[in-house]
Formats: structure tokens, C-alpha cells, sequence
């Protein structure tokens, strides 16, 4: 049926003016409530049911003080609109969310990275999942203020008015002991030139791991040699990676930050006459399952969606429910070695 065809939507003012009552007495005789005869009651009744008056699901739930929705939002970048799901790191943490929520009886929304100010704050939300905030984020201090509980990151609760935190709870990793963690391997497994793909954002991940780069690079007298992405996107991730190793003097070892495909990676540093992990080691930030069946089997960082999102959940829960229970979950990330950047497969690699 066309938009055109369709049957207008019977209105309170409508069932009023055909029942000869006031809207507050429908509301009354629909919603069993206030003191009314029971002819009256009935006469409304049957009044909503001749027109098809159907009420209002999401102003109902609001009345009661409760929607059961869960707001979900990806903020590195909120410059331009981008579809965060298609990345499999954020598509993990949606879909693990929406699994969690549905558990306690609440549906999910996916809410927009961009628009105008404060267009979030219409969307009937009982709390709000908020990942990667930027720094300073307004969707983070416009929901609490709001008293929408939220769950973000300990800095972004942290930039929020003492007297507006008390419905905020956290997820959070320490992500420079993580990006520590993967320079230290390189450099044991013999990498003295170590190049990083991150991403343009003001996101604590990106923000703590570059710095954490620059830190270790400074303390062993290093040049730094990292591109950031000015948009997320496999395609910007790709460009990257050949302008660092199309350099004169390229790196021996490469470790990106952003989300990519790792097969279509593989096939880049190929097309660039280089291998893997021959001459040039390699370490991904990625939760693409594909990294562990490529040729070689990649090394890769990762953020635990699936945990993080079930314990963003409980805490928002909690929290809904009058339940006390921890501010936050501090986590540590799941680094896993494989031959990408390993001693023994570069050197088998060097010897064929």
C-alpha cells in the first residue's frame, strides 16, 4: 500500500471529539486510571475500538518512565556520516550488544555518528552505550545531564561535571601497555624500523596508542614513521600502508591501528614487491577472523566486543535497576602471535 493509501492515524483528539469527552478522560478510560463511572469507562472504550485508535507504544513506555531501549553509538570519527557496522571490530560489538540486551529484555538502536546538535537526545533511550568517544564528546555529557545513564570510557566520564557522573559506568583498556606490548615483540623478533597506521581521531584508543608509539620510539632514539587516516575505511587504510612503504627507506616492520581486511592487505604489501613476514613483519589491530587462515597467519591485536559489550550492558542494567555494583570493567587486550611476526617464520621466509 502506498504512503497516499494509507489510513491516517486515529488520534487521542480524535477518540475525544467522537466520544464527546475531554483527551484527559480517554487517557483516563484507556489507561484504567482516574475515577471514572464505569458507562463512561466502557463508552470510551468502545468509542477507540470503532475508530481503530491504537495508543502510542513509545509515549506509553515513556509515561511509565522506562522504553527498554539501549542506545548504541561508534565515535571516532564525527565529522562525516560513516556506517560503523561494515568494520568488523564495531559490527562484533553491535551485534554482541543486541545479544546482551535482548538477555535482559531491552532492544538496541544504532545511533547516528552524525547530525545536527543534541539529535540523539530525541530518541527515547533508557541508557547508552557510547564507544570510542571523542575527546570532550558531547553525545557523553548530553545523555547524563540528561540523567541517561551512559557507559563510555574513564576519560570521557572524566570531562564530564562532577554533579552529572553519577548515572555514568565504564568499559576501558590500557592501551599503551597494549601498543608497548606489540613494539616490544617487533623489536625482540628483530624489526628496527617500526611503522604504525592510525587513525585521525580523537578517540582515547587512538590518541593513548600513537602516544604510547611516539613514547617507546623517543626512549630508544627512533624517527617515529606513522600515517593517520583521516576517515575510517579499508580504501584510506590501503593508501596508507603504500605511502609508508613506498618511502626511500621503507619499514621493516608494520603495525596498523585502524580496521582492514587482512587478506586485501596481504595482497597490497605483495603488489609492493614485499613479503610477510620476509622482509617486513606485520601486526594488526582487528577483530576480522580472516587473519588467522591467510597466508602467513596474521598477528593481531584485539578489544574483546563480545566481553566488553556484556559487561557495558550489565553495567547500564545495573544501573537502571537500582543495583549497585562496580563503576567500571578495566580490561586487557587479547594479543595474539602468529607467523606474520615471528622469528622462526622470517627466517624460514628469508631462506625460500
Amino acid at each position: 500500500m502506498s504512503q497516499s493509501h494509507r489510513r491516517p492515524r486515529v488520534r487521542l483528539v480524535d477518540v475525544a471529539r467522537a466520544a464527546g469527552v475531554s483527551k484527559t478522560t480517554v487517557s483516563d478510560a484507556l489507561n484504567g486510571a482516574g475515577r471514572l463511572p464505569a458507562a463512561t469507562r466502557e463508552h470510551v472504550q468502545k468509542v477507540a475500538r470503532s475508530l481503530g485508535y491504537r495508543p502510542n507504544a513509545t509515549a506509553r513506555l515513556l509515561r511509565a518512565g522506562h522504553t527498554r531501549l539501549l542506545g548504541v553509538a561508534a565515535r571516532e570519527y564525527v565529522e562525516t556520516p560513516w556506517v560503523y557496522a561494515e568494520l568488523a571490530y564495531f559490527s562484533q560489538l553491535a551485534t554482541a550488544t543486541t545479544q546482551a540486551a535482548l538477555a535482559h529484555g531491552y532492544g538496541v538502536v544504532l545511533l547516528p555518528t552524525y547530525g545536527p546538535d543534541d539529535c540523539w537526545l530525541d530518541m527515547p533511550l533508557d541508557g547508552v552505550f557510547v564507544i570510542d568517544p571523542v575527546e570532550g564528546d558531547p553525545m557523553v555529557g548530553d545523555f547524563l545531564t540528561a540523567g541517561v545513564p551512559v557507559v563510555a570510557d574513564r576519560r570521557a566520564l572524566a570531562e564530564v561535571p562532577v554533579e552529572a557522573r553519577e548515572a555514568g559506568r565504564w568499559v576501558d583498556f590500557d592501551y599503551g601497555a597494549a601498543v608497548r606490548q606489540v613494539l616490544d615483540h617487533l623489536e625482540a623478533a628483530g624489526a628496527e624500523r617500526i611503522a604504525v597506521v592510525a587513525g585521525a581521531t580523537t578517540a582515547c584508543f587512538h590518541q593513548q596508542s600513537v602516544g604510547a608509539y611516539h613514547d617507546w620510539c623517543a626512549e630508544r632514539g627512533r624517527e617515529p614513521r606513522i600515517v593517520a587516516i583521516p576517515a575510517p575505511g579499508v580504501q584510506h587504510a590501503l593508501e596508507a600502508v603504500t605511502e609508508l612503504l613506498t618511502a626511500p627507506v621503507p619499514p621493516d616492520a608494520l603495525f596498523t591501528l585502524v580496521e582492514l581486511s587482512p587478506p586485501l592487505l596481504l595482497d597490497t604489501i605483495r603488489r609492493l614487491g614485499r613479503s610477510v613476514p620476509g622482509d617486513l613483519l606485520l601486526v594488526c589491530s582487528t577483530e576480522d577472523p580472516a587473519a588467522s587462515y591467510t597466508d602467513p597467519p596474521i598477528s593481531t591485536l584485539g578489544f574483546l566486543p563480545g566481553e566488553t559489550a556484556r559487561a557495558a550492558v550489565e553495567l547500564l542494567v545495573d544501573c537502571l535497576d537500582g543495583r549497585g555494583g562496580d563503576d567500571g570493567r578495566l580490561f586487557s587486550a587479547d594479543f595474539r602471535i602468529r607467523a606474520s611476526s615471528t622469528v622462526p617464520a622470517r627466517r624460514a621466509a628469508r631462506q625460500g
